[in-house]
């Protein structure tokens, strides 16, 4: 049985690669486009749980980076040896990403440490091998499919641990004398070619780490796509290929507003920003900040994967759970705002925008009094706009007008909101009573489809209401 999984396998990445040269040397781009429906589905989920486990969970460090730094490669490497989560239960973790109000889940199958959380036959430095003896893959694969959840792979083009990559450590400082990265390639194929085989069909294939220092895959990656491909036509890919792909990836800030490139905004909720586990001190950010990325993030036309690191013991931490079962809360009165929805018409203004490591700064996102610094940002479907009204001017809130008629108006949730729409504007009242602390959401019916609108600039007010 083994032996003819692997000739399927050798013989899907041979289909792929046939006609094309292993290496860099070769155009950029060369891979069919993605499904439009395929592309059009996964922005309507807007809202996804990506999760970063395994061995290293047992320090409390960062995943990946921690080896070589506060953990010596040679214990980190280890480390597996000791990985027994008995509380594990992938029925529990998509019912909490379902409660959350997520759509689809994304799972860390390998990081750059090179540690395979499946039951791979390319590699004996896997979960198979650990005392827990389980493949968490499949089970939460099967868990997701049970509960009606779209499943992802996250797979890390880098491997520190592999001796065909040629670098050992993040930085690319340390590098192996002797590599191959023909063999390492075939080696990335074939475990890809696993994971949409064994645990399909995926939503996506979500790469990392494509860049190493001054090592880059480059071109290779067009190889990647053009398997994920052939093995499921449907599937999508991210940007970290090394040749692009199907949707960008700003990382740990919310992306600009953009209708024409799919993208999706990958978020911690730890207030330290770890992606792994980071110890019973790690906390959680509040889920005021929580929700203003998720409202952002699809004001601006895009997605949000909301990571968790969960605990050595198999258990997502009680901390991170309730801040998900609050997101929950909002999104079962708001999520209409939400989901299967597009940006716009009118632009988040700028200080909405943030960056990098900046984030949990420049938001003050751990702090319960944290306030957000823009108005009003919007989102839209059919014919209704969802105006988001974060923070309240003096007076009304004003904006453009658009070249379609209100019909009518009202507050998600429940409530009065006084519309008027002139030639000059659109004001909007909501008496003090009636608005949300967070957002307060004012649905707008309209006489014509709201895509049909224009992308609109927003001009910034800073002046906040008075108590």
């Amino acid at each position: 049985y083994n032996i003819m999984k692997k000739l399927i396998l050798s013989l899907a990445i041979t289909v792929c690669s046939q006609s094309i040269i292993l290496g860099a040397d070769r155009p950029l781009h060369d891979w069919p486009p993605a499904d439009p429906a395929a592309v059009a589905h996964w922005q309507s989920l807007r809202f996804g749980m990506f999760i970063h486990w395994g061995p290293v969970s047992l320090t409390g460090h960062e995943i990946s980076g921690s080896r070589g730094r506060q953990t010596p490669i040679a214990v980190y490497d280890h480390l597996y040896q000791q990985f027994n989560p008995t509380n594990f239960n992938a029925d529990e973790w998509v019912s909490l990403a379902k409660t959350a109000g997520m759509k689809y889940i994304v799972m860390v199958c390998k990081h750059h440490d090179g540690f395979c959380l499946w039951d791979t036959k390319l590699t004996d430095y896997n979960i198979m091998k650990s005392p827990f003896h389980r493949d968490v893959v499949k089970e939460l694969s099967d868990a997701c499919k049970k509960q009606g959840i779209a499943f992802g792979a996250y797979y890390s083009v880098r491997d520190w641990y592999n001796t065909n990559w040629p670098a050992t450590t993040s930085d690319a400082k340390v590098k192996r004398e002797h590599y191959d990265m023909d063999a390492y390639e075939k080696y990335l194929l074939g475990q890809t070619a696993e994971l949409i085989q064994n645990y399909g069909p995926l939503l996506t294939i979500w790469n990392d780490g494509c860049v190493n220092g001054d090592i880059r895959y480059g071109a290779r990656g067009a190889d990647t796509i053009k398997l994920v491909r052939k093995l499921q036509p449907d599937i999508l890919i991210n940007g970290r290929t090394g040749d692009t792909g199907d949707y960008g990836t700003p990382e740990q800030r919310i992306g600009n507003f953009q209708m024409k490139q799919p993208w999706e905004s990958c978020m911690t909720v730890s207030a330290h920003n770890s992606w792994a586990w980071g110890g019973a001190d790690d906390g959680v950010k509040s889920v005021t900040a929580c929700l203003d990325m998720l409202v952002r993030c699809a004001a601006g036309d895009g997605n949000v994967l909301l990571n968790v690191g969960p605990r050595p013991d198999g258990l997502i931490d009680p901390a991170q759970a309730n801040l998900l079962k609050q997101i929950g809360e909002w999104l079962a009165k708001n999520g209409e705002s939400i989901y299967g929805t597009r940006g716009g018409p009118w632009k988040p203004t700028s200080e909405g925008v943030t960056t990098g490591k900046d984030y949990v700064r420049q938001r003050k996102a751990v702090l319960q009094d944290w306030k957000p610094t823009s108005e009003v940002v919007s989102t839209r479907k059919d014919k209704t706009i969802y105006v988001h009204i974060l923070k309240w001017p003096d007076g009304a809130v004003t904006l453009p007008n658009i070249p379609a008629k209100i019909v009518s108006a009202k507050i998600l949730g429940g409530g009065q909101a006084d519309v008027r729409q002139t030639s000059s504007g659109i004001e909007i009242s909501v008496a003090p009573e009636n608005r949300d602390a967070f957002d307060t959401v004012v649905a707008l019916s309209l006489d014509s489809p709201a895509l049909d609108i224009p992308a609109l600039a927003v001009e910034s007010k800073a002046k906040e209401s008075s108590p």
